[in-house]
């Protein structure tokens, strides 16, 4: 990964091709600069298909305060992002992650596995039927770095953590991706991310939302305010007071939808 911060912001934007898995205009690129180049994912706010629940041409926006709020929990939960000029107008520029391949026997961070065959090491989430009305559960890594992902969800109230939005790189990160429907005022968490609901979250991730309670009130929270609205604002404030009142990972809201379809 790089660590030019120069190389996001004043790089030269190629695009390679677009994702046409993906809802909203989405390309993946490279920014070039001073000999330096890395792949790239480009968001143009152009290509942002109109939501009732966010206001139109607000996702690339909400995607840079997701990062800028990572940054802030000292988390690193979201590849570096930026705001640019890209060959499609203005729109979110990130880091491109290569995933790490998977050897024998291993899975992906979230999977599906058959009902009652939970691995060690893993927490249930839920249990359904598949396409061929088999019984299985859906599971994820029971591990401190999907801990720290399912907390900044709940911070950022993130309406779409997807599986294939958890990437696990290899190198004992994982990272978070496409975090356009993020910062509602309303509670529309959903993630496939609830094997830890009602359990106490670990000391050190609340001292670390209380220190972002802090800067909220202060200047991070006037940065967020060019990206978000003041309501939005007061709102991830007092997510955060909900999280350190009652110490605890947060359950589903009975008024939203608590697994984001498709869950992958």
């Amino acid at each position: 990964m790089t660590t030019n911060p120069e190389l996001l912001a004043l790089g030269e934007l190629s695009l390679h091709g677009r994702l046409v898995a993906a809802s909203n205009g989405t390309y993946q690129g490279s920014v070039s600069l001073a000999g330096e180049t890395a792949t790239v994912v480009y968001k143009p706010i152009e290509g942002e298909r109109p939501l009732w629940d966010f206001p139109d041409g607000t996702l690339a926006q909400r995607e840079f305060a997701a990062y800028v709020v990572s940054e802030a929990l000292g988390w690193s939960v979201v590849p570096p992002t930026l705001l640019r000029d890209g060959p499609l107008g203005e729109g979110m520029v990130q880091l491109w992650i290569d995933e790490a391949e998977l050897g024998p026997g291993e899975t992906e961070l979230v999977d599906i596995v058959p009902q009652g065959r939970v691995p060690k090491g893993w927490v249930g989430v839920l249990d359904a039927l598949d396409g061929r009305h088999n019984p299985v559960t859906l599971v994820h890594a029971d591990n401190d770095a999907l801990r720290r992902m399912a907390v900044f969800d709940a911070v950022v109230n993130n309406a779409d953590r997807k599986g294939g939005h958890v990437l696990n790189p290899g190198d004992g990160r994982v990272y978070g991706v496409d975090h356009g429907v993020t910062f509602n005022a309303d509670d529309k968490l959903r993630t496939v991310l609830w094997g830890w609901a009602g359990e106490p979250i670990p000391t050190g991730l609340l001292d670390d939302v209380r220190r972002l309670a802090d800067q909220l009130a202060g200047g991070l929270g006037q940065q967020l305010c060019e990206l978000v609205t003041a309501v939005e604002l007061t709102a991830t404030r007092e997510r955060c007071s909900t999280l350190l009142k009652t110490g605890t990972f947060p359950y589903p809201s009975e008024d939203w939808p608590a697994i984001p379809w498709p869950a992958f």
